[in-house]
Parts: structure tokens; C-alpha cells; sequence
């Protein structure tokens, strides 16, 4: 009897700004995996829902356009891109307002069931990096390996205005702190899907390091649990 090779997965998670993104896309990079921002997903349904003016404490309108909604990854230049109902919207859903609004889809239990379901099909075809807050505590809490991404809120803040920043958009470094921390906690006590580590994550305090220095820390450990999963 054929028993199908189960892909690995690399789950990481952590709060915005600790580096998560350009360290998942690095890895899976480097390893040849495919890389999947979650985030992102939830982003594409929030800039729909914006966009065909669903309100959104409308609940029910927001569960029922999710389910009649296409969310598809594919890889590009920039490692994670996202086709919403065959469009790519990439570019559209970094904007402010995308970013401020996309709370209210991510807080629906059905709406990350539906992504969930997406999320977890990877699998089947796929070597996986996958990031966002709830990888390795519910879309993949059997990943082979579960990474926790974190850094210090001075740090994270700064990242995050040097980035707009380098798109020519003028910021605020000590509002887009507050921001952060005020979805810190808005993430670490939703009821559902909350942003905490999984006991068997490795933490990688990434707030004095580069990102090659946390790329090559996560390639580390793969070697290593690839080694322990061979043996």
C-alpha cells in the first residue's frame, strides 16, 4: 500500500512588525517551498468588502461574500501574491485603510474556518512556509516545525515607518507604535484564534538581529528536526 509523504510544514507566528513576511519568503526561498501569507487572505476579503460596500459589522454579508469569493496564492518577485476572483491585488491591500479595517473579518469564526480550510489544502501539493498569528496553535498545530517571531515594540515600530517610508507615504513613528500595540491586544484577546505561542514553538527574538541572522537561525532548525524526523 502507497502511503502519501507528508509535506512539511514551517509554521511562523508573531505579532506585526517582527519580521515575519520577509523571513517566511526568504526560507521558503531558499528551501524551494511555497510560501503562504495569511494575512494577506484576510486583507483580499477585507479590500472586497470595502469595495462592494458591505458593511462591516454586517456579519452575515461578510460570511456570505467569503464564501463566494475565490482566494488563490501564487508566487511572484515579491514571494506571496494574492488573486482575489482571478485579479491580483497585491498592491491593493497594503493601503491604510485595508490595514485599519481588516480586524473586523478576521474576528468572524467562519471566516477563518473558510480560510483555514483553504490554508491547510497547501498541504496536499506543497512543502509550506506559512505565517500570521494562528499557524502553529490552529491551522498547523502538527507542523513539523513552529517558529515565534518576536522583537520589541520600539523596534517593531520602527521597521514598520521606515517601510512606508520607502514607499514616498509620510508617517508617524509614535502613532504607528500605538497602532501596533493596540493590535497586539486586540489580537492576543479575540476569543477565537488568539495571537499566542504554541508550547513547542522556538522563540527568535529578532529586535538586535538582521534578517539574514533569523533566516539563517530558521534554516538551522529545519536541518536539525529534518535530521530528527530521518532518524
Amino acid at each position: 500500500m502507497n502511503h502519501k509523504k507528508k509535506h512539511f510544514v514551517i509554521a511562523i507566528d508573531g505579532p506585526a512588525g517582527a519580521g515575519k513576511s520577509t523571513v517566511a519568503m526568504l526560507v521558503a526561498r531558499k528551501l524551494g517551498f511555497l510560501y503562504v501569507d495569511t494575512g494577506a487572505m484576510y486583507r483580499a476579503l477585507t479590500l472586497k468588502a470595502l469595495k462592494s460596500n458591505i458593511e462591516l459589522n454586517n456579519k452575515e454579508s461578510l460570511i456570505e461574500m467569503a464564501r463566494n469569493t475565490r482566494i488563490e496564492i501564487i508566487q511572484n518577485e515579491n514571494g506571496c501574491g494574492i488573486l482575489l476572483d482571478g485579479e491580483d491585488v497585491v498592491k491593493q491591500i497594503r493601503t491604510e485603510q485595508v490595514s485599519a479595517n481588516s480586524h473586523f473579518v478576521a474576528s468572524i469564526p467562519e471566516i477563518r474556518e473558510i480560510l483555514w480550510s483553504i490554508q491547510r489544502s497547501f498541504r496536499d501539493s506543497y512543502d509550506i512556509v506559512m505565517e500570521g498569528r494562528d499557524i502553529g496553535t490552529v491551522v498547523f498545530p502538527d507542523a513539523e516545525l513552529k517558529i515565534y517571531l518576536d522583537a520589541s515594540p520600539e523596534e517593531r515600530a520602527k521597521r514598520r515607518y521606515l517601510q512606508i517610508l520607502s514607499q514616498g507615504i509620510e508617517a508617524n513613528i509614535q502613532k504607528i507604535k500605538a497602532e501596533l500595540l493596540l493590535r497586539d491586544e486586540r489580537d492576543s484577546r479575540r476569543k477565537i484564534a488568539p495571537l499566542v505561542k504554541h508550547p513547542e514553538a522556538t522563540v527568535i527574538d529578532t529586535t538586535s538581529l538582521t534578517i539574514d541572522e533569523v533566516v539563517s537561525l530558521v534554516l538551522d532548525l529545519y536541518k536539525k528536526k529534518l535530521a530528527e524526523l530521518e532518524n
